[in-house]
């Protein structure tokens, strides 16, 4: 299983960014991918998830209205398009994916992305 990000960057407060995470390799039929962030000095923590069975999930209250988590199996890639964005979303963005459903613990997931960051200026 490969995670490839791709996206992220500098951007000042109220703009938008996408994140793209490309994945190959599955060979489950039902799976999960999540979207996490770690800033620095704090626990890495879930945003989003999408999954096969259950579709999209919020695990972050500051995020809701303003990102958004899409699948395209076509092109095998999950995007977080991330609007208005604050200085408080400063993180390094992770993709995760593992077989099932979605969950917001990070050690559910043994696949990972090789990290994204995103800084917002004020």
């Amino acid at each position: 299983v490969q995670l490839v990000e791709s996206g992220g960057g500098l951007v000042q407060a109220g703009g938008s960014l996408r994140l793209s995470c490309a994945f190959s390799g599955f060979t489950f039929d039902d799976y999960a991918i999540a979207w996490f962030r770690q800033a620095p000095g704090q626990e890495r923590e879930g945003i989003l998830c999408i999954s096969t069975s259950e579709g999209s999930r919020y695990y972050e209250d500051s995020v809701k209205g303003r990102f958004t988590i899409a699948s395209d199996n076509t092109k095998k890639q999950v995007n977080l398009q991330m609007n208005n964005l604050r200085p408080e979303d400063t993180a390094v963005y992770y993709c995760s994916a593992d077989e099932g459903r979605c969950s917001s613990w990070y050690r559910t997931y043994a696949y990972w992305g090789q990290g994204a960051q995103v800084t917002v200026s004020s």
